[in-house]
């Protein structure tokens, strides 16, 4: 079957997106208000971008309705945001921060989460997660339908907080420890559990 996605609703090419680009990576992103509210959300269009500087990119789309996302507005004026990581331990907690909450709500409180404070940057780090990323917002790049844009959020690492059992003593992560969960569609995610290894193929070309 050949789908154009300009001849269909755009609610189904969204489905067509999330229920193709899978496992996703859960970036749960935590901000502070200019009023000082702690923001906590997850988003799953979300990529590591280059290693030199460290630097990812998290996709806010709107609000259902109209207007930005929480996220997205403490982004922009406060420059700084933390990624947490999300792990099967905490995914019930993750999944209550997803509901859109008034500005004014504090999602730590609203998921029973222990918001902890970063060393770089004004947004809290969640406890929970295992490993947290400080990032400085370098640039926000407005993306889709005119009338309703993403925020493509793209932001420099600037600390990582790593529980310690989780560190090889290559300083990479062991992520059989780590648990993380990933985003499919639907209500459906996946776990990183079942891990196979292939190695790199050789650079050089093969001699006949």
């Amino acid at each position: 079957m050949i789908i154009d996605p300009d001849q269909i609703d755009p609610r189904n090419s969204y489905q067509l997106l999330i229920g193709s680009i899978v496992p996703r990576p859960i970036a749960w992103v935590s901000t502070i208000a200019t009023d000082g509210t702690p923001n906590v959300a997850p988003f799953s269009f979300f990529m590591g971008i280059t290693g030199n500087p460290p630097t990812l990119a998290i996709s806010c789309g709107p609000r259902r309705g109209a207007g930005k996302k929480d996220t997205l507005v403490n982004a922009e004026s406060s420059g700084e945001l933390v990624v947490n990581v999300v792990v099967e331990e905490i995914d019930e907690q993750m999944n209550i921060t997803s509901a859109e909450f008034p500005p004014e709500v504090n999602e730590f409180q609203e998921a029973g989460l222990t918001p902890v404070p970063s060393v770089k940057v004004r947004a809290p780090r969640v406890a929970q997660s295992p490993i947290n990323i400080e990032c400085q917002v370098k640039q926000v790049v407005y993306v889709g339908n005119e009338s309703s844009p993403s925020g493509l959020i793209i932001a420099e690492a600037l600390l990582w907080h790593v529980r310690d059992d989780l560190l090889t003593p290559q300083n990479t992560i062991d992520v059989s420890k780590l648990h993380a969960i990933g985003r499919l569609s639907g209500n459906w995610y996946t776990r990183t559990r079942d891990l196979y290894e292939i190695a790199r193929p050789n650079s050089q070309p093969s001699k006949t």
